[in-house]
């Protein structure tokens, strides 16, 4: 792990970061604070609150998150149940606080999902239930969607179902203390289990042609000493992969569900089409680790080492295979189109109802289908509604994380213009776009390095060719346009 920070008192450039940081919200349109009489509505919800009568309180959920998080959607149990496994996943019962047509109603709806900037996130719901009566906190007596699993010696779903219930989780584990846990031996038997499961779970979705764009993840993280923010950049441990097949494992029982059901929406994504599965055969070739068609393309992004710089550049070309993701709903007759394909299911997303909009329809629906109730009225005539408010919220959240993450690598290289780095060619070079302007910047064809230290991914003027490393100089980098431009060194 890399931990790069703008250095506080060089020069005025904290000050411009702040700024630039705080204009993104006008500049993006994001929402602003929560209207006061929807916070009123929330804060009734919650003075007025019932948990369910089934108790599970004597359950030991945990919760895995990272370390900083409060909004916590999941806590998990998992035991042995004969040759199989027991796993018990609750889930936080959003829709109890939301009155269907009141004010927090309709600003969920204007909102989509949590929005995170680095100067602080913007909720999807106000903070008294995001962050504390709805959040699975731990010691804390909640209410929950609890999904129940009988799984087989191999881990696959042998029966599910969920009902609310109340649920106190015992412990909120952070990522890389359950990691550590689990490395060094002390683990308790859930994280034992998680891990046991979680493996025999990428099988299965090995086996049913699943893919993971397992790319190192770049977070933004505010510096505690007030010297502005740094770029943390590290590959994701083990253990988020076994609790993310988890909530895979959950979001594919809410597809099935429904399915059976003819009601609901579902996660959709198309497989690769041929002309971009050949192209990324022959940048594998090029880049010396060829993927010959013989395993899947998603058994083969799992034998990728993000740390050599070839295989990094294989990463972000297989970016190209993930598109076309959507919502599809449907309402009586089962959509022609139900697969994920990077999942190779079916799959609905209803792991997350405090962050994302859709979860919490999802939830509603499939409690009622699998307790052969009747689908409450709002839920079912809000589906049609549905993707349009995803697609634009998505859309804006990743306008938000790419613009933010832009500034702050402007704000960490910004008093090092002239100074050279080593670098990894991300993409090689493209032509000219034929006006002498190959970036908008400079003359002549252009790629994407990323470079090593600190870990800032930019344009470079130069010939270049993917998954080399390369030595660059950096000729421009400011943090108003968010513009950062290398040049080749010869």
């Amino acid at each position: 792990m890399s931990h790069h920070r703008i250095a506080p008192n060089v020069d005025d450039s904290t000050d411009q970061l702040a700024a630039a940081l705080a204009a993104l919200r006008t500049e993006l349109e994001l929402p602003g604070a929560y209207p006061t009489e929807a916070v009123e509505e929330a804060q009734h919800a919650v003075a007025t609150h019932e948990i369910p009568e089934r108790d599970l309180r004597d359950v030991p959920f945990v919760t895995i998150d990272p370390a900083t998080s409060t909004d916590l959607d999941q806590a998990l149990f998992i035991d042995r149940a004969g040759a199989g496994y027991k796993v018990l996943y609750a889930i936080a019962d959003v829709p109890s606080f939301v009155a269907p047509g009141g004010a927090l109603d309709a600003e969920t709806r204007h909102r989509g999902q949590t929005f995170y900037a680095p100067d602080g996130r913007i909720p999807l719901h106000p903070e008294v239930i995001s962050e504390n009566a709805g959040s699975l906190l731990a010691d804390q007596d909640c209410s929950a969607f609890v999904w129940d699993f009988d799984l087989d010696a191999g881990a696959k779903v042998q029966t599910v179902s969920v009902a609310r219930a109340a649920v106190r989780s015992r412990a909120k584990l952070s990522y890389k203390d359950a990691q550590q846990h689990i490395d060094d031996g002390t683990a308790p038997p859930v994280l034992q289990l998680l891990k046991e499961v979680g493996l025999k779970r990428v099988e299965l979705e090995r086996l049913r042609g699943g893919a993971s764009l397992n790319m190192p993840e770049q977070e933004i993280v505010q510096a505690t000493d007030g010297g502005g923010y740094r770029i943390v950049a590290a590959p994701s441990l083990p253990v988020e992969d076994w609790n993310a097949q988890i909530s895979l494992m959950t979001g594919m029982a809410a597809a099935q569900l429904m399915l059976d059901g003819k009601v609901g929406i579902l996660r959709t994504m198309p497989a690769p089409d041929q002309r971009s599965l050949q192209h990324f055969k022959r940048q594998t070739t090029a880049l010396g680790k060829p993927w010959d068609g013989q395993i899947t393309y998603g058994e083969y992004l799992r034998t990728l080492d993000a740390s050599d710089p070839k295989q990094l550049a294989i990463l972000h070309s297989a970016g190209t295979l993930f598109r076309g993701a959507g919502y599809t709903p449907f309402d009586g007759e089962v959509p022609d189109t139900v697969i994920q394909a990077a999942i190779g299911a079916p799959y609905a997303h209803t792991t997350a109802p405090l962050r994302r909009l859709i979860d919490r329809f999802v939830l509603v629906i499939c409690e009622a289908l699998s307790n052969n109730r009747e689908i409450p009225h709002w839920a079912r005539e809000a589906l049609p509604s549905l993707p349009d408010i995803m697609a634009s919220s998505d859309q804006l959240a990743g306008r938000l994380e790419r613009a933010a993450l832009d500034t702050v690598e402007a704000a960490l290289v910004a008093n090092h213009v002239g100074q050279e780095f080593d670098a990894v060619v991300i993409s090689g070079s493209k032509p000219s776009n034929g006006n002498g302007n190959g970036n908008g910047n400079g003359s002549g064809p252009y790629g994407v390095v990323q470079i090593a230290e600190p870990a800032v991914t930019a344009r470079c003027d130069g010939e270049l060719e993917s998954g080399t490393e390369v030595r660059v100089r950096l000729v421009k980098a400011d943090i108003a346009s968010r513009e950062i431009r290398f040049e080749l060194q010869r």
